[in-house]
């Protein structure tokens, strides 16, 4: 693989290891002859996750010659990875096209900055008279022409900045574009000025079916009760719906996707089930039905898109989700300890994880192949992150409700949506024995401050 190839590469990870199905190109990669079957073997039994597996498929893939990326993307279209594969072919051709748009960090050049019209020539380091010390014993150093040498510069230049106060109480650094300079511009942040704000669905999936498999979701009501006050308070009109099937659960989001929600301006969907990983494109994890069967996230967001739901267009689609992302237990790491909440004891926090499975367990399973239109205006929170589970306390409910719940009343009258869930992700990776991080997928063009 030639440098360019490399580098482009290295540009895609991420997304190639968020996105990338690698139960599904096995075979692909041996029958184009990109790897052996001993260099797959390896790939799967050194790396336990999908992710982990893909990450070490990227990192070999640039050791497999000159060929590699186009055939590479060819296993992808092999496999109905079709929007994987295109995005890599375009910023391959791109490439070929424009090499110094993936030019390695060494190879680039240097920019002289200075005053307009002068060249690289006329930029120049001045020798410094050190007959005449700045304030505090220290030589400033000055860079550029000489007609912007010290000598010359407006006296108020050269004095020292007065201190700007910092309010040390306010848990914040001074801000410029305060919040409420920012609410009421159409341009900086979502404008929620209809009352009621819009619509909040919350489902909470509690008991579910013996054969299942799947255990009571203990504290959940808790969760709930907690939401429903508090969505309320943000002048959301609250609907619940308790123990349904995964087709219900379809059908009770399809239900309100044709609602007309046009003297409306914003939009919440609230999940409190089992879940499990899931194959995707965009966004991860699926949630369970109270029959066992699962709903894939994606497909719940893709009933809010443009076709489905026209009157939501360019309003805020909130989800938040409250289900295991997978199977696998965070232990952490050891830090210093900043806080006393990890020392509580877990005895009555139990998990809302179910293990992964890619074959036909779910009777309404994710379309692999199919894509999505490319999501605005949408923000997906969930509880955990991808492949891990999620805490529920059985009589406080779950760590991430209970945080989320706290923040929004704290802060929700000062601070924007993003800034809230990176206070309840801070709040909640300090509790417990086993850990956990909340995080988000956002797609939102603006910033989102809620009615109080």
């Amino acid at each position: 693989m030639d440098e360019a190839d490399r580098q482009l590469l290295r540009r895609c990870r991420v997304r190639l290891v968020g996105e990338l199905q690698v139960a599904e190109l096995w075979d692909a990669l041996l029958s184009r002859e990109l790897f052996t079957r001993d260099m797959i073997e390896d790939i799967q039994a050194g790396s336990g996750s999908r992710r982990d597996q893909a990450r070490q498929l990227v990192t070999d893939l640039e050791t497999r010659g000159r060929q590699a990326l186009p055939l590479f993307i060819s296993c992808l279209e092999d496999t109905g990875q079709d929007t994987l594969a295109s995005f890599l072919r375009t910023s391959w051709q791109a490439a070929k096209q424009d090499p110094e748009a993936v030019k390695p960090l060494d190879h680039l050049v240097p920019v002289v900055l200075g005053p307009i019209g002068l060249t690289p020539k006329e930029q120049r380091v001045v020798k410094l008279d050190t007959s005449q010390p700045a304030q505090g014993n220290l030589t400033p150093v000055v860079l550029g022409p000489e007609e912007l040498w010290p000598a010359r510069l407006r006296p108020e230049v050269l004095r020292p900045e007065t201190p700007r106060p910092v309010d040390i109480g306010s848990d914040r650094s001074h801000d410029v574009c305060a919040p409420e300079k920012i609410k009421g511009r159409a341009d900086m942040a979502y404008i929620l000025a209809a009352d009621p704000c819009g619509h909040c669905l919350i489902i909470n999936n509690v008991n579910f079916h013996p054969s299942s498999g799947l255990s009571t979701r203990t504290g959940s009501h808790v969760d709930c009760e907690k939401l429903q006050h508090r969505f309320r308070w943000l002048h959301f009109m609250v609907e619940v719906k308790n123990d349904l099937t995964a087709k219900k659960m379809v059908a009770a989001l399809v239900e309100m996707a044709q609602r007309d929600h046009r003297a409306l301006d914003c939009f919440v969907v609230v999940i409190l089930s089992h879940g499990c990983q899931a194959s995707h494109l965009q966004f991860p994890g699926a949630v369970y039905g109270t029959d066992g069967c699962a709903v894939s996230i994606e497909k719940i967001v893709n009933i809010f898109n443009g076709t489905g739901c026209p009157s939501l267009g360019g309003k805020p689609k909130l989800f938040f989700i409250q289900a295991c992302g997978g199977e696998q237990k965070d232990h952490g790491f050891e830090v210093a300890c900043t806080s006393s909440q990890g020392k509580a004891s877990d005895s009555d926090s139990e998990p809302d994880a179910v293990p992964y499975q890619e074959g036909p367990r779910t009777c309404d399973q994710l379309d692999a192949v199919s894509s999505l239109p490319t999501p605005s205006d949408i923000l997906v929170s969930y509880s955990t992150f991808p492949g891990f589970v999620s805490w529920r306390d059985k009589k406080s409910g779950s760590w991430y409700i209970e945080t989320l719940d706290g923040v929004l009343g704290q802060w929700a009258r000062s601070e924007d949506l993003q800034s809230l869930l990176l206070r309840v992700a801070n709040a909640v990776s300090e509790k417990g024995i086993y850990k956990q991080i909340p995080g988000c997928f956002n797609f939102l063009r603006k910033k989102l401050f809620f009615r109080t």
